[in-house]
């Protein structure tokens, strides 16, 4: 007997008998799927081009090689069905830099890091992609595909499926250099991902302002608008800093992650950054109501003297410190924080 028939047998033999009701024998053929994501911040898994090499990332891989860096994180992204971090920086053996302030890049072997971390995606729209020019950016995405890392950028899409066939969709997109310019990536980024039948969206936004602990304006007007469009989750960064969590119809927005394993920055004043944990229940393939938010509060270093680009789950008084900082940061969406980093709203 093929299993669709045997079921509805079952089905018309409990109605017949009373055992359930119609609606109970509905809701008993739907498929109830649990996917849990973990999202982190800035990883530059390299250095400035100004820096030397003495207390720099590069030091800490030829002492520690590609497994040191997420040891401390690791158990946490392996429970995980998909951990997202943004790639901020390129991989690339070109010295043709881009005319600015700041330029980071690794040496290619450092892709290594990201699969021994079981990190299975990165954002890759941000404002240091383009440090070495095109060069850098073919050379990177390269090494992306060498080890089947999802990635994402401006037009390009990506998509992480999991073992049971479950797709994750991801846009990103650099609001700081193209402004008002990436909703139109976004808008049709999400409007693709939702025709090729992703079950779940989210909007990568590298935006806002660096330093500064609260969104401006127009973050909370572009995470809305992605929302509105169709994300389930949008995920924020650039300000190397924390900053709040907003809640608008039954979706989160992260406005911004902070740093986390970041190479860019010797001994950054503010070190705090957090594991955000997006868990969704899925019915059917489609999400059902809002995802479970879980924030893990970390150090981007696990000594406080120096960055020793060991990003750190946080205990005791930093934890309830960092806690205390999300709330403050939160407070003006009614979103709270309790004490074990579950999320609630208003």
């Amino acid at each position: 007997m093929k299993k669709q028939h045997f079921m509805a047998v079952l089905i018309a033999t409990a109605l017949l008998t009373g055992t359930y009701g119609p609606c109970e024998a509905l809701a008993s053929t739907k498929k109830t799927e649990t996917v849990t994501i973990s999202l982190a911040g800035d990883c530059s898994i390299g250095k400035l081009s100004v820096h030397g090499y003495e207390g720099t990332f590069e030091e800490m891989y030829d002492k520690g090689g590609p497994g040191y860096f997420f040891h401390n994180v690791k158990s946490i992204f392996e429970a995980d069905d998909m951990t997202l971090v943004n790639f901020e920086g390129v991989l690339t053996t070109s010295n043709k830099k881009v005319q600015k302030t700041f330029n980071i890049k690794g040496k290619p072997e450092y892709i290594g890091i990201l699969p021994e971390a079981s990190i299975e995606a990165v954002s890759f729209g941000n404002n240091h992609r383009i440090d070495y020019g095109q060069q850098g950016v073919a050379d990177t995405v390269a090494l992306f595909e060498s080890i089947g890392l999802a990635y994402a950028y401006d037009d390009t899409l990506g998509i992480y499926e999991l073992e049971n066939g479950i797709k994750i969709g991801f846009v990103s997109v650099n609001e700081v250099y193209d402004q008002k310019a990436v909703e139109e990536f976004l808008h049709n980024g999400i409007e693709t991902l939702r025709q090729q039948q992703v079950n779940i969206i989210l909007a990568c936004c590298h935006w806002g302002n660096e330093s500064v602990y609260y969104p401006e304006s127009y973050q909370t007007e572009l995470g809305r608008k992605c929302i509105d469009w169709g994300a389930d989750l949008v995920v924020g960064s650039h300000p190397h800093v924390l900053q709040g969590i907003d809640s608008y119809n039954g979706k989160y927005i992260l406005y911004s992650l902070g740093n986390f394993c970041f190479g860019g920055n010797r001994n950054p004043k503010d070190k705090n950054t957090m594991i955000a944990q997006a868990k969704f229940i899925l019915e059917d393939g489609m999400v059902a109501g809002e995802a479970e938010m879980t924030l893990i509060p970390c150090t981007i270093s696990s000594v406080s003297s120096r960055n020793d680009y060991c990003p750190t789950v946080a205990e005791g008084d930093k934890k309830t410190l960092i806690i205390q900082k999300l709330n403050e940061y939160s407070n003006g969406f009614g979103v709270t924080v309790d004490e074990e980093g579950k999320v609630s709203h208003n």
